[in-house]
């Protein structure tokens, strides 16, 4: 905004404790929002201006009188000045946040809302995997090398943190702590020079830092038994599974080391049962173990490495695979620790963008829940729902219903938080989008900012209204347009949601929602080693996830049958009508705010055409299944040259979305290094839309050779 030469900007003072830097962040914002409505800030000493000021805010010692929570505030007026109250001051820095985005509407200062909030969970934490020592590895990983040593991406992607209202960062990789320290008595388990490690030193200690300025508590999270390569071959032992006495030494010292040396470090995560005799690439002799012997392990090397050091901090205890919750509550309750354990379990998987109906753990092979965990109620420990996103990684995102049902239906007394992110992506380097003028994010983080702005918020108070996005959407494009962009978001984002839901999938690649993928097989159904994409064969003959849905196969079984549907069951059909409908409903608002749309607007609404697409895609081919599997089992030929005609519907709606993203997205790497595992996944090392057109075009050929009275994929 410009202002004309001699123009008085109007002041408003804040009185608040600089010295508290999360609060110092809070204001800086509210400085921001001032300035951009062509106002003054002018920042005092909450002690000496406290009566003069115009905003107050402060933290007060006891919240008794004002019901606040930990992390929770206030927002009244005292007279004439509007005052921020907090117990702490991170739930000042959130009164702040929230002060600033009301000036952000259009509100003046004195017209802000009162307010009364308290975190409706304690946890709100992003799981973000490093590309070094990274538990997936390939180009996938290896392009974030740069931009994730560089602390600038750190401060950008922190301030969103804080903004968003996330309060835990989980760094992951297999091995950190040769990254951190020089372990005194393994001066061998990495190769850094002094100068290299003092690098690395400034590093992590400026990362950890920043992040507590602003109310983030940063833990490291690695998989378990598993040494750097320098440390296997100077020290004459194996880089997994190792569990020899000098390999738990080490481990428990380092541990020690990196708590002592890093003081701002706030936790410290175990990974159960990755390279504890599951996974034997090398080492194949050693003996398996049980989930005691695993136990066994974290208790002598993490947490014996926890207590050994000068200050406490939290453990963070994953339950997957082969884990045994009594064998966990033994060891939690013997560490005594003075913090509640976090204890983290995948929500459905892999794909937690499916069903918020809880349908799939990953505390066993099989996937089969077990409420050992939180049955009875423990007294020392807490669940955090895992929900990762292996489902979209190029399109934007953005679905706040999903979210709100997920919490309301999922949030128990013994749970208290939610991880979100991702394995096999990065949201570092967009190497996604093709450069050019409209892209103004620097990060790939920045340009998926409404879905950390929904899971953030949302985890944080899930009342907050629709119109805060809203709101977010028209500070971007200085117009109104927020309105219809969150109604054709939410719409478009139902497609990865419907899809994870009705094709039953477990671990990270055996789904891609966007691609419309599985390049792994899971959980059974006809699987043809072809392709990665996902066959009409393969859609027809595979079991869903979540339990009201009802799979082609069953669906055409009972009505060819003539049993009745259950009311409570969603066919493929009705699955394919819903779908239909969203995406002429988002292909209506699109052609809408198509009218005046800056360049970077139309980037976001090619996104939300693409989903439309993609929504279209798959309600033929949900259509096309039921005909051509009624046709095998009927011998009606009319519904084979139906299952005909939707997929040749199928490939013009292929063909369009293709054209699309070519547009601003170019071919990436995306699986690497799984030669053993079967065929279908190699057209999937890298990705685009387009490479996928001639498997689009085999549906076809499939469904006009179908034979009548034949099994599904038998005989191919």
């Amino acid at each position: 905004m410009g202002f004309l030469p001699g123009t008085v900007l109007a002041q408003v003072s804040v009185a608040f404790d600089a010295a508290e830097k999360p609060i110092a962040f809070g204001v800086g914002k509210i400085e921001e929002a001032l300035q951009k409505s062509g106002q003054k800030i002018n920042k005092s000493n909450l002690t000496a201006s406290r009566s003069k000021a115009n905003i107050v805010i402060e933290v007060i010692p006891d919240g008794a009188k004002v019901a606040l929570q930990k992390e929770g505030f206030s927002v009244a007026y005292e007279g004439k000045t509007l005052v921020v109250t907090a117990l702490d001051p991170v739930g000042a820095m959130y009164g702040a946040l929230h002060v600033a985005e009301q000036l952000q509407m259009g509100k003046t200062w004195q017209a802000v809302s009162r307010e009364k909030v308290n975190p409706h969970l304690t946890v709100r934490a992003l799981k973000f995997n490093l590309p070094w020592s990274s538990y997936r590895q390939g180009p996938a990983m290896e392009v974030h090398q740069e931009v994730t040593r560089d602390l600038a991406f750190w401060q950008t992607f922190l301030d969103q943190m804080a903004e968003n209202r996330f309060n835990v960062l989980s760094l992951w990789n297999i091995h950190p702590f040769s990254f951190m320290v020089k372990p005194t008595n393994f001066p061998e388990a990495n190769n850094f020079s002094l100068k290299e490690m003092e690098e690395w030193k400034q590093f992590w200690t400026t990362l950890f830092r920043m992040a507590k300025e602003r109310g983030v508590e940063p833990y490291i999270v690695n998989w378990n038994i598993a040494v750097s390569p320098e440390f296997a071959q100077a020290y004459g032992v194996l880089e997994r599974n190792d569990t020899s006495e000098i390999v738990k030494r080490y481990t428990r010292e380092v541990v020690t080391q990196v708590i002592n040396e890093y003081p701002d470090l706030a936790g410290i995560g175990i990974t159960l049962a990755d390279w504890m005799s599951n996974f034997k690439s090398e080492g194949a002799a050693l003996p398996d173990m049980t989930p005691k012997d695993r136990e066994d392990w974290v208790e002598e090397t993490v947490i014996a490495g926890i207590k050994a050091a000068s200050r406490p901090v939290k453990l963070l205890h994953r339950s997957v695979l082969s884990a045994d919750p009594k064998e966990m509550r033994r060891v939690i309750n013997n560490a005594n620790l003075p913090d509640t354990t976090l204890v983290e379990i995948k929500f459905n998987w892999s794909h937690g963008h499916s069903t918020p109906t809880l349908a799939l753990t990953h505390d066993s092979h099989s996937g089969q829940r077990d409420d050992g965990y939180w049955n009875p109620i423990p007294d020392n420990y807490r669940i955090q729902w895992m929900v990762r996103n292996e489902d979209f990684f190029i399109l934007r995102w953005g679905q706040p219903d999903f979210i709100r049902k997920h919490i309301a239906q999922n949030v128990a007394p013994y749970v208290n938080g939610y991880f979100v992110g991702s394995e096999g992506y990065i949201p570092a380097k967009d190497f996604s989008h093709a450069e050019n003028k409209h892209r103004t994010w620097d990060y790939a983080f920045e340009k998926q900012w409404l879905f950390y702005q929904l899971w953030g918020r949302l985890l944080y108070d899930p009342a907050t209204p629709d119109a805060v996005f809203e709101a977010a959407f028209n500070n971007r494009y200085a117009n109104e347009v927020g309105q219809p962009l969150l109604q054709a978001y939410a719409a478009a984002s139902q497609m990865p949601l419907r899809l994870a839901s009705f094709y039953n999938a477990t671990w990270d690649y055996t789904l891609y929602s966007e691609g419309f993928l599985a390049p792994f097989p899971a959980n059974g159904g006809y699987y043809d080693d072809v392709s990665s994409f996902i066959s009409i064969e393969e859609l027809i003959d595979h079991p869903t996830l979540d339990p009201a849905y009802i799979s082609i196969a069953d669906y055409v079984q009972a009505t060819v049958a003539k049993e009745s549907i259950p009311s409570n069951r969603l066919s493929p059909l009705a699955l394919a009508d819903s779908l239909e409908a969203d995406s002429k409903n988002v292909q209506q608002l699109v052609r809408q705010l198509r009218f005046n749309a800056s360049p970077t607007l139309s980037c976001e609404l090619d996104d939300l055409e693409t989903w439309a697409y993609l929504s279209s895609y798959f309600a033929d081919k949900l259509r096309a299944g039921v005909a051509l599997q009624t046709y095998q089992l009927s011998q009606n030929k009319a519904q084979q040259a139906k299952a005909v005609k939707l997929l040749t519907r199928c490939l013009a709606h292929w063909r369009k979305l293709s054209a699309i993203t070519a547009k601003h997205y170019q071919e990436v790497p995306y699986i690497h290094g799984y030669i053993s595992r079967g065929n279908a996944y190699k057209d999937a090392e890298r990705f685009s839309w387009a490479k996928y057109l001639p498997q689009v075009e085999h549906d076809i050929i499939l469904a006009k050779e179908a034979k009548a009275a034949m099994t599904v994929g038998e005989g191919r």
